[in-house]
């Protein structure tokens, strides 16, 4: 019997407790923790960290295009890339060297890339931050290559960063003399541990203003609110109140040593987070199907089963009678079988369970697809409580 593999729900939970150097930091979490009312909700307790990040503390995007030699003659094929041709010229001539006008050098070892990386927020000119770098041109291969000096910017046109350094390909492929060849991952695709050098800060708007601003992950009116009470629990009432469904406004101390502090404080609070909302995930292109734990159904009877037709053709020779006039000929003979897998109905009563839901229809071998038809069936005629999206 065919099973259905199925994923519900999260299970278990973790808090972490952040030590910051003295006692103190652990009593007002257990305080806040024994102060926690009990609101009969998903019973999953989360860092305020996990659940929501300050406003305005972010990464930034940086992207640049860059050259990479010494590559074993797997770099671009100059004729259908010149543009990697006019790059290497415009960096010959930068360093003193003119090339001769109208050459056109048939490169092998180089190719044209181009270099991104994240700028952590609060980095400081100096430190150093990881890139990748991706081939854009028709290069083979970037293994044993050297990302020449590249600048780095932003979405403003600033330079954030300048990256340089050899590259650690992941993946590699081999040809051989009769034109087979074989690729393991992807050799066009590089990276560079601490390949790129922070040359501006980042502007932050974290020490301005009495307050900080916590936006939730995922928007949730019942997390909001039970994240404000902690806070107005822990640090006392008025310290906190909720602006929409996804922001919760903290008044926090105006300078900058204390403001930290505090933040510290405030993201290892424990919040219970609200319970997801019911939900059934079907994924159409793998038929993986994910079913949240607060789903049910109302009372309803199903039946699954499989419809199989087989036709076989037999032809047969006719011959006319002895000494009669006719030709030889053949005759089709068709056979037609139906046969039906023999299912019994299974009868889903009024708040059946997610665990009653999952045996039920295991018990009756439905294939992932035929499980979709079942769900869906089961949403037109009103008796799946949950939202069923298909992705």
């Amino acid at each position: 019997m065919r099973q259905v593999a199925w994923l519900a729900g999260s299970a278990g939970f973790l808090v972490a407790l952040g030590l910051q150097g003295a006692a103190a930091q652990t009593a007002i979490q257990q305080q806040a923790m024994a102060q926690q009312p009990h609101h009969g909700g998903s019973g999953i307790v989360e860092r305020v960290k996990d659940l929501a990040s300050v406003s305005g503390v972010r990464e930034n995007q940086l992207i640049g295009y860059g050259l990479v030699v010494g590559l074993d003659g797997t770099g671009d094929q100059t004729t259908q890339t010149p543009f990697t041709v006019q790059s290497l010229n415009n960096m010959l001539t930068q360093l003193g060297l003119t090339p001769d006008e109208g050459a056109n050098p048939q490169l092998q070892n180089a190719a044209s890339v181009m270099v991104t990386a994240d700028l952590p927020p609060f980095a400081k000119p100096g430190q150093e931050i990881d890139v990748t770098v991706s081939s854009m041109g028709n290069a083979d291969s970037l293994r044993g290559g050297t990302l020449l000096m590249t600048p780095l910017k932003g979405a403003d046109g600033e330079t954030y960063g300048i990256a340089q350094g050899n590259l650690i390909v992941g993946g590699f492929d081999a040809e051989g003399g009769d034109g087979s060849s074989i690729t393991v991952n992807v050799p066009s695709v590089g990276r560079i541990p601490n390949g790129a050098t922070v040359e501006r800060e980042v502007p932050t708007a974290f020490a301005s203003g009495d307050t900080v601003t916590l936006d939730l992950n995922r928007p949730d009116f019942t997390t909001a609110t039970r994240l404000t009470e902690t806070v107005n629990e822990t640090f006392g009432a008025g310290t906190a109140r909720a602006l929409d469904g996804s922001s919760v406004q903290v008044r926090a101390p105006s300078d900058p040593s204390q403001r930290v502090s505090f933040v510290a404080e405030l993201e290892n609070l424990p919040v219970e987070r609200g319970e997801a909302p019911a939900r059934v995930i079907v994924n159409s292109r793998t038929g993986t199907v994910v079913i949240g734990s607060s789903v049910q159904v109302s009372p309803a009877a199903v039946s699954h089963g499989s419809l199989t037709v087989t036709i076989t053709e037999s032809p047969e020779v006719v011959q006319p009678l002895p000494l009669a006039p006719g030709e030889t000929a053949i005759q089709p003979e068709t056979d037609i079988a139906i046969e039906e897998e023999n299912n019994p109905m299974f009868l889903f009563d009024a708040g059946t369970s997610l665990d009653e839901i999952v045996r039920a229809v295991n018990n009756v071998g439905a294939a992932p697809s035929d499980l979709v038809a079942i769900l869906q069936a089961l949403r037109e005629a009103g008796s799946l409580r949950a939202e069923l999206v298909v992705i």
